[in-house]
């Protein structure tokens, strides 16, 4: 964070923001009738989209006793609150890097042709929990390539952008603007509201007019429009409540894709930032180091070459040493997010006793281009941790099954998703 005093005085005169307060649920007037009385529920979906040394991260032995590999003993500390999965994948799921859109979703066949995405695991989730929080879900990335790439997408199959600037996603979580400006954004929503209300008289007109089959397909339209609506109508009532506060300073606006870790952890510390003030409860997070160059790994030590050259690694020592130095970055800023939740007191339990932090990628060894075996470590939520499972590495279990058991713990009814055939069961209490 940057911690300059005149820059904090220049950014918090322009920008009406109010600090030192919590969020208080009793001074939430838009929902605090509808607060569950059970303790809220989260989850933070991490995926590098060039995964791993898988030598490295997985564990020899299973079950509760085993032995560290060399990227756990990083998270040591924390060895009872995650557990390392083996053996999952997503089934029909294969072409290398064109996965990487498929790893919340489990949509068959990216590279096939007529390849529609489906419904990612944070928008599945959103659509069936309560609105109760100010974003339903933040979809945040590093490096990202915006127009191609993304963990959060619709039913429909459309990518939803997502926000790299940490500084942009602070000024809308804690940024709040005068009256004139609310006002502004009320009249815009207005505007688009009216917008949709013109396109569901002339669908309705035309919907007389079709067979059964497209009379099917437009009323799945209309579906997913009044899902926008419903949706921008939740919006209007957030624009007129305050946002909450933080001590925090507003972080610094990092553009050079060079400081991969540093913008990493900058969005790690803005994601812990949003549950802490319950902003919102679901968060994807893509780490898109495809499109990472040359970055830094330490302040006086920069990599020989792009990370997607890297992890073509061909045994070569001086790459394989590189992309070691990488993940053991990776697994630190893991560590440090644990430590910053775990002290985060909520009621009579810890933050991370709340949050499940599931972090993992897309390809199993992106050396080879493989998609079965992937990385997989859930940490938090009271689960059951502290282990190693492992499924057999020549069928791989879907890891959709995975999704259910955490779906299910988090609140949401549902005994499938994606491509699932049953659950994870061994993560319950």
């Amino acid at each position: 964070m940057n911690r300059q005093a005149q820059s904090r005085r220049r950014f918090l005169r322009g920008s009406g923001i109010a600090l030192s307060l919590p969020l208080l649920a009793s001074l939430d007037p838009l929902h605090a009738g509808q607060r569950s009385a059970n303790p809220p529920r989260r989850m933070l979906l991490i995926s590098n989209n060039l995964g791993v040394l898988p030598d490295q991260f997985f564990p020899k032995a299973t079950g509760q006793n085993y032995q560290l590999s060399p990227y756990l003993k990083d998270l040591a500390e924390f060895r009872d609150d995650f557990t390392v999965i083996s053996g999952l994948s997503h089934p029909d799921v294969e072409g290398g890097h064109s996965t990487e859109n498929c790893f919340l979703t489990s949509a068959r066949g990216p590279t096939k042709s007529g390849f529609r995405n489906s419904i990612s695991l944070d928008q599945f989730a959103s659509e069936q929990l309560a609105p109760i929080t100010r974003f339903s879900t933040l979809n945040l990335g590093v490096n990202i390539d915006k127009a191609n790439r993304s963990l959060s997408w619709t039913r429909d199959g459309a990518l939803l952008p997502a926000e790299d600037n940490a500084l942009s996603l602070f000024r809308r979580m804690f940024v709040q603007g005068d009256a004139s400006a609310v006002a502004t954004q009320l009249r815009k929503l207005d505007e688009q509201h009216s917008i949709l209300d013109t396109l569901l008289d002339d669908t309705r007109h035309v919907k007389r007019k079709l067979g059964q089959d497209d009379q099917h397909r437009l009323e799945q339209y209309l579906n997913s429009v009044r899902e926008i609506e419903q949706r921008m109508e939740i919006t209007r009532q957030w624009e007129k409540q305050p946002k909450p506060s933080t001590d925090q300073l507003p972080p610094d606006d990092i553009r050079d894709q060079k400081q991969f870790f540093a913008k990493f952890d900058l969005m790690m510390r803005m994601a812990c930032l949003a549950f802490e003030t319950d902003s919102t409860r679901i968060i994807t997070l893509m780490v898109d180091a495809f499109a990472t160059p040359p970055f830094q790994l330490q302040p006086a030590k920069k990599t020989t070459d792009g990370y997607h050259n890297l992890s073509h690694h061909g045994q070569s020592q001086s790459k394989v040493q590189q992309l070691m130095d990488a993940d053991h970055r990776q697994m630190q800023l893991l560590h440090q997010s644990f430590r910053q939740l775990a002290e985060i007191t909520e009621g009579e339990d810890r933050l991370l006793d709340r949050t499940m932090i599931l972090f993992g990628s897309n390809m199993g060894n992106a050396n080879t281009h493989t998609n079965t075996n992937l990385p997989i470590l859930l940490a938090g939520g009271s689960l059951r941790h502290g282990q190693h499972l492992a499924y057999r590495h020549d069928k791989n279990r879907p890891l959709s099954n995975l999704y259910v058991t955490m779906l299910q713990h988090l609140g949401v009814e549902t005994d499938t998703f994606g491509s699932s055939d049953g659950t994870l069961n061994e993560l319950l209490r």
